[in-house]
């Protein structure tokens, strides 16, 4: 296992992230972000401060240390391209190498598309679509189809530069729109669009509270247009002092708040956009992922696999039965749909929960069953949706049937339905009983055949050795499959 460190200087903070990284894959363990002035100096005089200079010097100096105490085995350090338009930017970076070591490399408009695009895939699962990155001082417009970037506009805002220009949020607004001349980004009816950067992230925290969304998750939240209009109308009534009650945004600053906003104003209505999906997507995931592309295949076929492989691969057991559940599980579904009569869009809730269902263990053996519920709320999977992860939480929690909490469900219920409770119950059976035909810890049961036979159904079991362990635990599924099913199970 290797660790890598990425140290961006970005137009508004300066960013330390630690990767552990290990055959062609990689999680962040640490990550410290201190503020910078470096795009304001710029903005201003096109000219790096003395001030500004030697704060982000100290600052670097601390994350040197923090890397060298991390036993860090490579360091990559990027800049903001803004920074190139600093007339002493030769003396900054000189200051900075003299002092800590660290030498930077500038990051193209070129790169900046390439790693928030790599960063986005790997984030949300859109095989075709178009994505807006709003930074520090630009916009970008990127359109992809089939895992390829097909071209790129930049508009030269973003939510620090149009902020400096001393306008009200509609003359913010209409500077952006009238910015906004696109070449290479036609819009097609149905064009998904997932917005990155840290306003999409704050207008996408701000649109939970103002809809009182139940989850407190920012990657993969889908905004309406009606609801961004409430977002506007919400913040455009608020008064300075108001807005900077506002908890829980990226940045603790009301001008950024509002320039961000008005940014993403103008892109929904010119455009005519009716969603756009919030991403946690950023440069750095991109640099990363760049950085150890050598070892990685495709991935992208299936995002949610390849987000169990990353888990597995740094949580390593050589008891683990994670996987073998989870294609247990899936097994099940099929042989059982004449009976839960559930639709395929139930296949990756059911896929969280089984390679999932002993996570909750992490927090206390226990009950485990109902940790798992946070847990997996919080795992930060990828290639799923808000609603199918909150789904996979209850049917990791109901692989117990008495675990399930009414008033637990009803915090949930804008988000869910009565097929959902329904769905829920069942396939926490289903997963109980993979859990079970894999008890020995080895690939026992490969295969399973249903019949049904008057109110019962008879399980053969296709096995590679005794099938005893298997067939005496999945029995004790037998109580909540009558309750569920409304038939009697038979292993054999």
């Amino acid at each position: 296992m290797e660790k890598v460190a990425i140290i961006e200087l970005a137009g508004a903070s300066t960013i330390l992230s630690i990767y552990e990284t290990q055959n062609g894959r990689s999680r962040l363990v640490r990550q410290e972000s201190d503020a910078a002035n470096i795009s304001k100096d710029i903005n201003e005089e096109k000219l790096l401060k003395p001030k500004t200079i030697a704060d982000t010097v100290n600052v670097l100096k601390l994350y040197r240390n923090i890397v060298e105490e991390n036993g860090v085995q490579k360091i990559i350090c990027v800049s903001n391209n803004i920074i190139s338009q600093a007339r002493n930017q030769r003396g900054f970076f000189e200051e900075i190498y003299n002092n800590t070591g660290l030498g930077f490399s500038f990051l193209s408009d070129e790169d900046v598309v390439k790693n928030i695009y790599t960063s986005v895939v790997g984030k949300i699962d859109n095989s075709k679509g178009a994505i807006v990155y709003i930074s520090t001082n630009s916009t970008y417009f990127i359109k992809y189809n089939r895992r390829t970037t097909l071209g790129f506009d930049i508009v030269p805002y973003g939510y620090e530069n149009i902020n400096n220009s001393g306008m009200d949020f509609e003359q913010m607004k209409a500077l952006f729109s009238s910015s906004m001349n696109l070449k290479n980004f036609n819009v097609d009816e149905d064009e998904a669009f997932v917005g990155v950067g840290n306003p999409f992230i704050n207008f996408g925290r701000v649109a939970k509270k103002v809809e009182h969304y139940p989850l407190d998750i920012d990657n993969n939240y889908p905004v309406s247009k009606s609801l961004e209009n409430k977002v506007v109308n919400f913040v455009k009534g608020l008064d300075l002092e108001k807005i900077k009650k506002v908890k829980g945004l990226m940045e603790d600053r009301t001008d950024v708040l509002l320039s961000g906003l008005a940014i993403i104003n103008a892109i929904y209505e010119k455009l005519n956009i009716h969603e756009i999906v919030v991403s946690t997507a950023n440069v750095r995931d991109g640099v990363i992922s760049a950085s150890i592309a050598g070892d990685v295949q495709e991935r992208f076929s299936d995002l949610l696999g390849s987000s169990f492989d990353n888990i597995h691969e740094f949580k390593k057991d050589e008891n683990s039965i994670n996987l073998r559940v989870a294609n247990m599980a899936g097994i099940l579904f099929k042989q059982l749909k004449v009976m839960h009569k559930l639709p395929r869009s139930y296949v990756k809730p059911l896929r969280v929960a089984a390679y999932m269902f002993d996570s909750g263990k992490q927090i206390n053996f226990e009950d485990y069953e109902k940790h798992g519920f946070y847990v997996i709320l919080n795992s930060g999977l990828c290639g799923v949706s808000q609603k199918d992860l909150l789904l996979g939480a209850f049917i990791c929690e109901c692989q117990t049937a008495d675990n399930f909490n009414l008033s637990q469900w009803m915090k949930y219920k804008d988000l869910l339905t009565d097929e959902d409770l329904n769905a829920v119950r069942k396939l926490g059976v289903i997963v109980k009983l993979a859990v079970a035909l894999n008890s020995s810890k080895k690939l026992v049961v490969t295969d399973v055949v249903c019949d049904i036979l008057g109110d019962s159904i008879i399980m053969k079991l296709i096995v590679n050795s005794d099938p005893t362990y298997e067939i005496m635990q999945g029995m004790k599924v037998a109580q909540d499959y009558r309750k569920f099913f409304k038939k009697n199970l038979q292993l054999i």
